[in-house]
């Protein structure tokens, strides 16, 4: 095989130590190998930096092990090219794995090409990423306590749920903080409701005719405070998102410190590079564009900023980048047979993020995802054509990011129009099929 990097470490990274193999090719067909074990600790890591400096290494392979890799990803940018590359994809022979062995496989791998790194992005992305995952968690905490406050209510048989569509909206909230404060009486309760609310006025006093005893009210009360914090929480880290995007631009370089040098000619291997370009959208244009996506609010717009970026170009086409994704079917076959379709494990944030605006999407009435949507789910099930909406919403974000244009809906009939022959021949095949002999004639349109 070609030797691409005649000077090359392999990481293999743990929680308290590293161990790394330095590989430099001499005159002979057996490499050098330089073999060092590292503690993870701040001080050693830059000890390792400075060791590779002075062996000469041009580019560094790790796993990536969880969390663990980023600090020392984090000491080794700018001064390396840096691959973090899958730890199911570099796998050695079974029943021979040392961490020696681990790092001096790596290292092979690397020197002759063999490694394909992961999508690391700049500082500052990776920044929006930490803001943006967090807050995902921050709402998916405050859902969790809004279901314990439903099943309290529901002890105390309280059906408030079975009543009003949010138990934390206005009306609602007036009166669980009532329930709360010591009231019984459920006509007094029911009078709290407000809008047209009001006009469920009898189901509501049935349903807040129940057993509340002090327990009940301290368990609301600590919920309540609990979700209280939750939407500070989330409300403080929505802020401080929109202030990073709006000055924010794509592929903005992150902030060198003292730790870190450039790299003077970047490789093309090199991951987190900036790739920034006039070309390139900021990050406030791209969340304007993808947030009028149906189905896609401002929320999801940040969150595909931050995972994806701005720069389409680094995805040779929209297909690439849902095959990144793992949002299109999986290609496994052998012997001519197609054995497994699965979408296979990408980035979940993202994932996450798309299936949730497919469901949004699919809602709003006489448009085109809702008739896509439609047209797959009785022919491959609910779940999988979720996720070909999904993967439609990604590629109509990358199209328009690319292109730079704002999202016009083709209508309910897009379908069918550009289908039209295949639709007429195949419901005229099917009227005849039930014994009636048909006859098409074009309709003379009628000018406006």
């Amino acid at each position: 095989m070609d030797l691409l990097y005649p000077c090359c470490a392999g990481v293999d990274v743990h929680k308290k130590m590293v161990v790394v193999c330095v590989c430099t090719s001499g005159e002979t067909a057996t490499p050098r190998k330089q073999i060092r074990t590292f503690s993870s600790m701040t001080a050693d890591l830059l000890d390792l930096s400075a060791w590779l400096t002075q062996c000469g290494v041009t580019h560094v392979a790790m796993e990536s092990t969880g969390e663990f890799w980023k600090p020392v990803y984090q000491l080794l940018e700018g001064s390396f090219t840096l691959l973090v590359v899958n730890a199911q994809h570099i796998k050695t022979v079974p029943g021979r794995k040392t961490d020696v062995r681990d790092a001096e496989w790596i290292a092979d791998l690397l020197r002759h090409g063999l490694l394909h790194g992961s999508f690391i992005p700049p500082q500052s992305q990776r920044d929006l990423r930490d803001l943006t995952r967090q807050r995902t968690n921050l709402v998916a905490d405050r859902a969790t306590v809004v279901r314990r406050l439903q099943k309290v209510l529901e002890w105390s048989n309280i059906k408030l749920a079975a009543v009003v569509s949010d138990v934390m909206g206005l009306s609602a909230r007036a009166m669980l903080e009532a329930i709360i404060g010591g009231e019984h009486d459920a006509t007094q309760l029911a009078n709290l409701a407000k809008g047209r609310l009001r006009s469920k006025h009898a189901d509501l006093v049935r349903a807040l005719e129940g057993t509340v005893r002090e327990h009940h009210r301290f368990m609301l009360a600590q919920h309540l405070a609990q979700i209280d914090f939750l939407e500070e929480q989330i409300a403080a880290f929505d802020a401080e998102i929109v202030e990073r995007i709006i000055p924010g631009e794509a592929g903005a370089e992150p902030p060198t410190d003292a730790t870190s040098t450039p790299t003077p000619t970047p490789a093309p291997t090199t991951q987190g590079d900036s790739h920034a370009c006039s070309a390139c959208a900021t990050w406030e244009e791209a969340v304007a564009i993808w947030d009028e996506i149906p189905g896609i609010g401002r929320r999801i717009a940040e969150q595909l900023v931050a995972e994806i970026g701005t720069d389409m170009s680094r995805f040779p086409s929209a297909e690439h980048l849902a095959s990144w994704a793992k949002l299109c079917p999986g290609n496994h076959e052998s012997a001519g047979k197609q054995l497994s379709g699965k979408t296979g494990q990408g980035n979940r944030w993202l994932r996450t993020a798309l299936v949730q605006a497919a469901h949004a999407a699919v809602t709003v009435k006489d448009s085109y995802l809702g008739v896509f949507y439609r047209r797959l789910v009785s022919r491959h099930g609910a779940k999988k054509a979720i996720v070909a909406v999904a993967h439609k919403l990604l590629v109509i974000a990358y199209t328009l990011l690319s292109k730079r244009e704002h999202y016009i809906d083709p209508g309910p009939n897009y379908l069918d129009a550009r289908q039209k022959e295949r639709t007429v021949r195949r419901l005229r095949d099917r009227i005849e099929q039930l014994g009636y002999t048909v006859n098409l004639q074009q309709r003379e349109t009628v000018p406006a």
